[in-house]
């Protein structure tokens, strides 16, 4: 049979009960060296260390967001209509503001519901198609410029993204400037959408009129003086610069073909 420990009854017989542990000797003010102390069995240090409260939940949790730990917050949802997101958007592109418009499109909501009330906004659309142009995201400007109908007054802004988009890229596989012709084929391999486009004339498209007189000329001519190049602008409504480009590249084209035929 197991014989318990008697229980102190009161504090008198806890206080004049034998202690299993060494307790250190008592003091009369003066202090108890770190030697001494260890050697009663008891390291101040590891006291000192117990006696400290236990930080909570909450305190880990600062710490941690401190040392950052975790994932920055979530930026705070913007009470915004889908009317007022697109009227910050639009004044946002007129001040050419690109980052900062960037900024506000990545605070808006992701949801589903939210992004289709959005997108029915066209400078919403616009804006977006504008972000990802100048961070050189052409894969997404061609996603939205495919998928939604643009009115007619955004298409010159919206074509120009597009072509330019298109010639950085295929300058990057060539590893060089692209000519007139080269523009021409890239062109004519990625068409303007129709959801961009009405079918009406560009301006690197001549006129067939306007053609014809410029190959009246070419071959009367085939290096016009600037008089002549300022004539022909005003009889075919286009610029110097234009008239000059035009004859610089019939002479490029006229010089290959006779090249070939040798």
């Amino acid at each position: 049979m197991l014989l318990a420990r008697p229980i102190p009854k009161s504090a008198a017989e806890a206080a004049a009960a034998p202690s299993d542990k060494t307790s250190l000797p008592p003091t009369s003010g003066a202090p108890v060296s770190p030697l001494a102390a260890m050697a009663a069995g008891r390291d101040p240090r590891l006291e000192s260390a117990l006696a400290m409260p236990r930080p909570s939940m909450e305190s880990i949790v600062q710490g941690l967001w401190a040392r950052q730990m975790f994932l920055p917050p979530p930026m705070p949802m913007l009470n915004f209509t889908p009317g007022q997101v697109a009227q910050v958007c639009e004044t946002l592109e007129e001040s050419g503001d690109i980052e900062r418009l960037g900024r506000f499109l990545w605070s808006l909501p992701v949801n589903p519901s939210a992004c289709e009330a959005l997108n029915k906004h066209e400078s919403v659309l616009r804006a977006r198609a504008l972000v990802a142009f100048h961070t050189g995201n052409f894969k997404d400007l061609y996603h939205i410029l495919e998928s939604h109908k643009f009115h007619k007054d955004s298409h010159a802004k919206l074509q120009a993204m597009w072509l330019e988009a298109h010639y950085q890229e295929a300058e990057r596989l060539r590893g060089r400037p692209l000519g007139p012709v080269d523009k021409y084929r890239v062109r004519k391999k990625f068409p303007l959408p129709r959801t961009i486009w009405d079918g009406e004339q560009k301006t690197h498209c001549f006129k067939e009129r306007t053609r014809n007189l410029l190959r009246e000329w070419y071959l009367q001519d085939p290096y016009p003086n600037p008089a002549k190049k300022r004539e022909l602008a005003q009889g075919t409504g286009l610029t110097p610069t234009q008239v000059g480009n035009w004859f610089k590249n019939r002479r490029q084209r006229d010089r290959a073909a006779a090249a070939k035929n040798r």
